[in-house]
């Protein structure tokens, strides 16, 4: 399985012989190295319905015909838009045929802002999401600030790459962050959710050394992690 940091929450993962994307906040994105013109995407997963995380959905899910997997408010507001979306909801899961979906709470919120209709569009909880391909699991844990329930959910999940968000203000800090990873116990961790704005501005370097042993590392957009 390979698996593809691309700036802020954008993470792309080939599996099975598919191309997933999560959160594509491509357009608009400065710390994002794709255009979304020529993203391909099979299957796009979403975590919440910030802007900054739908992104370029709309337009990339008709473009492949592509599956938007989403929590369900999410789900039901983009299939107002004709996209093809799986609703789920948090503590489920389903078996796709590639791979595993499972939503995990998050605390943070979830509503889509139409500027152009000076509209906030409620989306629903805003969620985590575990996947699990090929015998290995990711868990992308969206936005959220830190929760004791990580624990839980480490204990009953043996994380493989968890990406975790540092950029502080509107989610977990690094001082949570690496609270977090430290419960979590993942085998690689990444961070993501920083500098594409000044507000969440953080050394995700340092970041990463503060782990101390835990194996961590600082992708730039583009890289890649082989699982």
């Amino acid at each position: 399985m390979k698996v593809t940091y691309h700036g802020h929450s954008v993470v792309a993962i080939e599996t099975n012989g598919k191309k997933i994307i999560i959160d594509p906040f491509i357009t608009g994105n400065g710390m994002c190295d794709l255009e979304a013109e020529n993203v391909e995407a099979d299957v796009i997963l979403l975590t919440h319905g910030h802007n900054d995380h739908v992104g370029d959905t709309v337009e990339l899910a008709k473009k492949n015909d592509a599956l938007v997997v989403a929590p369900f408010e999410l789900a039901t507001y983009l299939g107002w838009q004709g996209v093809n979306t799986h609703p789920m909801h948090i503590g489920g899961g389903h078996d796709f045929d590639f791979g595993h979906v499972k939503l995990t709470q998050a605390f943070h919120g979830s509503a889509y802002t139409e500027e152009e209709n000076q509209r906030i569009v409620y989306t629903g909880m805003p969620a985590g999401i575990l996947f699990t391909a090929e015998g290995k699991t990711i868990y992308h844990m969206g936005d959220t600030g830190l929760f004791s329930d990580i624990k839980l959910i480490a204990e009953r999940t043996n994380v493989d790459l968890l990406f975790v968000p540092i950029g502080d203000n509107f989610t977990m800090g690094p001082e949570d962050a690496k609270t977090a990873v430290e419960w979590i116990s993942p085998e690689y961790t990444v961070p993501m959710h920083y500098n594409t704005m000044p507000v969440i501005k953080q050394d995700p370097k340092k970041f990463v050394d503060s782990l101390g042993d835990t194996k961590g590392k600082a992708l730039e957009a583009g890289e890649s992690i082989e699982l």
